[in-house]
């Protein structure tokens, strides 16, 4: 085992990527790196810490801004809890921490947002704690070289591969030791078509002598995505549209979207007017796009409709508006959206 660890650190340090949050000690642009690389990619997920890191360079600036500012720069990375936890802790950070990350993983954990992966990432990464990182990766590259095929999502899998992995880590360089089993499984040990004639551990891996590395690591979760029916109307008044904030636990919580009416089927556009006092009192509602927003356990069919909207109807019909802002193109632009919505507005060039 201990030649695993070794091997693996090896291998890093000479094939690792070059990435701004790398060879850093600095807990905050650790922790904001893996917040934002949670079901991510590193493309896509390099721009944001980018951005991030250009509007808060330190944890108490990002404590300080408003959530709507934080939802902004956030859009396009989907799952907006994450965003949403990301502000939360660094206000916690700044008021019951000084504004400094803790050093142990317990105390990392009990953050908001902060799970077993990303408190290990960070404890082992900037304080040089011996606690492994246990992600999608880990549980590949651990998988397949020692021929472990218990199921990663029940607890017992969980349990083992978390055993495994904190005897593998090294007390020297641990961060070095998470990082590189990370990166081998983004980069060579792959989920489809591994560099497996080109690996260090191929004599030793179980998965390649015994033709099982398609079959490894073994996920018997089985995710069931629902289908909903999305109606959105541009409700305009003059050169303003309709904008309003959801609530809720649903998806989106927090962003600005249009008038939604939704559906568990697909529907004519008289039917869903019929069953809505505000559109009943439009005239000339006409269908303007549609797209279909796949999340992971749900897929959104989306449709857009325009209309203009009376002033006298915003007049005797307040409170079927209430919770609108009629505001400008500009102004619709700076709200934190749904990246569906978004999309929709370039297209249009509003």
């Amino acid at each position: 085992m201990k030649h695993f660890s070794n091997d693996i650190i090896d291998w890093y340090h000479e094939n690792r990527r070059s990435l701004p949050w790398r060879d850093s000690k600095d807990p905050y642009r650790i922790w904001l790196s893996e917040v934002i690389l949670q079901q991510t990619r590193v493309n896509q997920g390099l721009p944001y810490f980018l951005k991030f890191v250009d509007a808060f360079p330190t944890v108490s600036t990002l404590a300080n801004a408003p959530e709507n500012t934080v939802l902004r720069l956030w859009q396009g990375l989907g799952y907006y809890s994450r965003a949403r936890n990301l502000h939360r802790c660094a206000k916690l950070v700044a008021e019951r921490h000084n504004g400094k990350f803790p050093s142990s993983f317990d105390e990392l954990i009990a953050l908001p947002g902060i799970g077993s992966y990303t408190a290990a990432a960070i404890a082992s990464i900037a304080f040089d704690r011996k606690v492994a990182v246990v992600d999608g990766n880990v549980y590949r590259v651990l998988a397949r070289i020692f021929g472990i095929a218990k199921d990663i999502s029940s607890t017992e899998g969980k349990k083992h591969f978390w055993e495994l992995a904190n005897e593998l880590i090294p007390a020297d360089h641990p961060g070095d030791y998470n990082q590189a089993v990370m990166e081998f499984g983004a980069m060579h040990c792959t989920p489809l078509a591994p560099k497996c004639d080109m690996c260090l551990f191929s004599k030793n891996c179980v998965a390649r002598n015994r033709d099982m590395v398609s079959q490894l690591p073994v996920n018997e979760k089985k995710i069931n995505k629902r289908t909903r029916y999305f109606f959105y109307f541009i409700l305009r008044e003059g050169n303003k549209i309709a904008m309003r904030k959801r609530t809720g636990r649903d998806i989106w919580n927090g962003l600005y979207e249009f008038h939604l009416v939704e559906s568990t089927a697909a529907k004519k556009l008289t039917q869903i007017v019929k069953t809505d006092a505000l559109l009943c009192l439009l005239n000339g509602v006409k269908e303007v796009g549609s797209v279909r927003h796949v999340l992971t356990h749900q897929v959104l069919e989306i449709r857009f409709f325009e209309a203009a909207v009376k002033k006298e109807n915003l007049t005797t019909n307040k409170d079927l508006f209430k919770d609108f802002s009629f505001v400008s193109a500009r102004k619709a632009e700076e709200m934190p959206k749904p990246i569906a919505i978004t999309r929709y507005l370039e297209k249009a060039n509003y």
